[in-house]
């Protein structure tokens, strides 16, 4: 069994729909630095999405542990069908009110990364990500249909084990309203 600390990312300086791969705002570097304690004393292996956010709110944790994140693609945020920044803010907020199954066979196989390669962990992780992610795996884990099953905050910790080959809901972090901007 292995405990999984799923990160949501500090708050980000522009939204989905403003830019592709935006980092932290000073309150995302804020967050990040609050939560690196209880992480570092978790000790577990660190990983993160590619996206600079995921990466900037790992970077606390990294320093006070002396290592680096591996870079886990599979854990990254879901990809629009959509290249232009205004049509990926408005499918996500249409795709956000429906379930996995509503989604392309693209998404499921994403999806099924996420889950996959959170089963595949061997040891107690810590996992830099985002909002979507975190639903596909918490959604999986309680065999609930709807793509959003929580809003995490920005810096919550959901944590999850894969015991037995399957996915539970240990602790869902704290949530709050999140708008796709």
């Amino acid at each position: 069994m292995a405990l999984i600390y799923f990160v949501r990312h500090g708050k980000a300086a522009a939204g989905f729909s403003e830019d592709p791969d935006p980092g932290l705002n000073d309150l995302g570097r804020v967050q990040a630095a609050a939560i690196a304690p209880r992480l570092s004393a978790a000790g577990a292996e660190l990983f993160s999405s590619p996206l600079r956010r995921a990466r900037e709110t790992a970077a606390p944790v990294e320093a006070a542990l002396g290592q680096a994140a591996r870079i886990v693609p599979a854990v990254s945020e879901i990809v629009a069908p959509v290249a232009d920044l205004a049509g990926r803010g408005a499918w996500l907020r249409s795709a956000m009110r429906g379930n996995w199954s509503d989604l392309s066979a693209d998404h499921q196989v994403w999806r099924q990364g996420v889950v996959d390669t959170l089963l595949g962990l061997g040891r107690d992780s810590v996992i830099f990500s985002h909002f979507i992610a975190i639903n596909a795996a918490v959604s999986h884990a309680l065999d609930d249909p709807r793509m959003v099953c929580f809003s995490p905050e920005n810096c919550s910790i959901t944590v999850l084990d894969n015991a037995g080959g399957a996915l539970r809901v240990v602790e869902l972090g704290e949530a709050s309203a999140t708008v796709v901007g």
